[in-house]
């Protein structure tokens, strides 16, 4: 048991929140498609984790050629995609700050993750799932340590409850997390549909895909915790989810189904947040936009989830994928990775009516339309993006600041464009709202998989996925050998960090 503790027409309009008006640290820059990445001027970026590094101290050495299954599963998975950064209720007593970072490993492609491309899905199962892993601040920086008790890798073969009563084996294909204000952790699993046909001859119970395709929720400071899927949050297709508390203490999370023409959902508990099963009972409620005004309409309870939605008149969005919640009040971050009427994405801001995450509805607001500044559909804040400046293109995550800042990454599935993907910081207030400005490139066919700040705000750690993985590319013809560019080896997801080269704040 786990331990409680549209695109709118409206112009770029003020922030619901005040904030004071802060600038980015971040001049122009162009993010050229290349085999290696681009870092910004006065930015440095360390690998700490690649896929095959040990995350538990028993993993054995990497050997991508002959992959054992057993190995796998104490390794750094296949693909990256960071979720958010646990920090324990009580300091250490040796001063040392400490906390426990979440990611991902949503997908495992066959042509890149297997010499000739031959499917390998026992092999596969072990490296999608999740890492937690042990980071701590040693001489002024914050590092991953090797081995950490608490470190532990989430995969099929991990056994999980399933609230209500049942048990099943393993997490599936995790495309978005977040740390929740009680202290636990909650992982979105995505379309079981994915991996069913490519892993059912493992076991009959993959091959329904019943077990799959919920919230699962984990207390990340306990290594020997049972991850719990909570049947109440519903059953479907995630992209993201995200935690927040209404004004009377009861537990609200936020979710994304990541269709084009997906919904965003909503679950406020019937309880307090502080309850030992919070999320085992609450209120669906699906998004309406009227206009400039998003309205949570409630839905039945034990009918099939996605249709009830349509039904309720929930309004469908551009592939409705990262969530981010600013820490500083109720406002909500919702990255729309785009549709074929709106191919480049974009992202919007909700303001909670009367500051109450658990309120009535809320107030929508365009932070920007994505895609190259020179096309009808992109729209950007102040006087535009700035002369030589990559776009965004896609965004697909977005993590907010304590300073009130959005971190979006963004993600085209390999396809190789006129620029990089990218890694970028837009102001929410002042001048800078709505003007992303690029930090970080990838390299060729790689994208960015989500970001989260250490407490300090001094280290930014973010996913680069499947570097090498464009269309055509494979195991022994990858985009790149990036980060090694070592001769017969494979490319790697990388865990990164992103650092001032000077010290202090990420972005300023």
């Amino acid at each position: 048991m786990i331990g409680r503790r549209v695109l709118l027409a409206a112009a770029l309009a003020a922030p619901a929140l005040s904030s004071p008006a802060l600038a980015l640290d971040l001049d122009p820059l162009a993010l050229p498609v290349k085999q290696d990445d681009t870092v910004a001027p006065g930015y440095r970026r360390d690998v700490l984790m690649r896929w095959g590094d040990r995350v538990t101290f028993d993993a054995p050495r990497w050997t991508p050629r002959t992959p054992d299954p057993d190995a796998v599963a104490a390794q750094f998975g296949w693909d990256a995609r960071v979720l958010g950064i646990a920090v324990p209720q009580q300091p250490a007593a040796d001063g040392v700050p400490r906390a426990i970072l979440a990611i991902a490993h949503p997908t495992v492609d066959p042509a890149m993750a297997f010499p000739g491309g031959q499917d390998q899905p026992a092999a596969a199962a072990a490296m999608q799932g999740a890492s937690l892993l042990n980071i701590e601040r040693q001489a002024g920086r914050w590092v991953v340590v090797d081995g950490g008790y608490q470190s532990r890798r989430l995969t099929l073969s991990t056994l999980c409850r399933v609230s209500g009563g049942g048990a099943v084996r393993g997490v599936l294909g995790i495309r978005g997390g977040c740390v929740t204000p009680w202290g636990t952790l909650l992982l979105a699993e995505g379309d079981p549909g994915f991996w069913q046909s490519r892993l059912g001859a493992l076991d009959p119970a993959i091959a329904d895909g019943v077990g799959y395709g919920f919230v699962v929720e984990v207390n990340p400071f306990d290594p020997q915790s049972v991850p719990v899927k909570r049947r109440a949050l519903g059953r479907f297709a995630h992209g993201d989810v995200a935690a927040a508390l209404s004004r009377d203490g009861r537990a609200v999370v936020y979710m994304t189904d990541r269709r084009i023409g997906g919904f965003l959902f909503r679950f406020v508990s019937a309880g307090l947040a502080s309850e030992d099963r919070a999320l085992d009972a609450g209120t669906l409620f699906v998004a309406r936009m009227e206009g400039e005004r998003l309205i949570w309409i409630p839905l039945p309870d034990g009918a099939p989830l996605l249709e009830a939605a349509q039904g309720a008149g929930g309004t469908p969005f551009d592939t409705p994928s990262g969530l981010g919640l600013d820490p500083r009040g109720p406002r909500l971050l919702l990255a729309c990775r785009g549709s074929p009427a709106r191919p480049a994405g974009h992202v919007i801001e909700l303001s909670a009516d009367g500051g109450d995450d658990g309120g009535a509805g809320a107030v929508a607001r365009l932070l920007f339309a994505a895609g190259d500044p020179r096309g009808p559909q992109a729209r950007y804040g102040g006087g535009g993006l700035p002369p030589g400046s990559a776009w965004p293109e896609n965004p697909d995550t977005v993590t907010v600041d304590a300073r009130g800042r959005a971190w979006i990454g963004t993600d085209r599935l390999g396809r190789v464009g006129v620029q990089a993907e990218g890694l970028f910081a837009c102001d929410l207030a002042g001048p800078g709202r709505g003007v992303p400005l690029p930090a970080y490139g990838a390299p060729r066919g790689a994208s960015v998989g989500g970001a989260a700040l250490t407490p300090d705000g001094e280290t930014l750690f973010f996913g680069i996925r499947h570097p090498g993985a464009e269309p055509g590319a494979s195991f022994d013809r990858p985009g790149t050998r990036w980060p090694e560019f070592a001769a017969g080896v494979p490319p790697r997801s990388v865990l990164a960090a992103l650092t001032r080269a000077g010290g202090g704040p990420v972005g300023g």
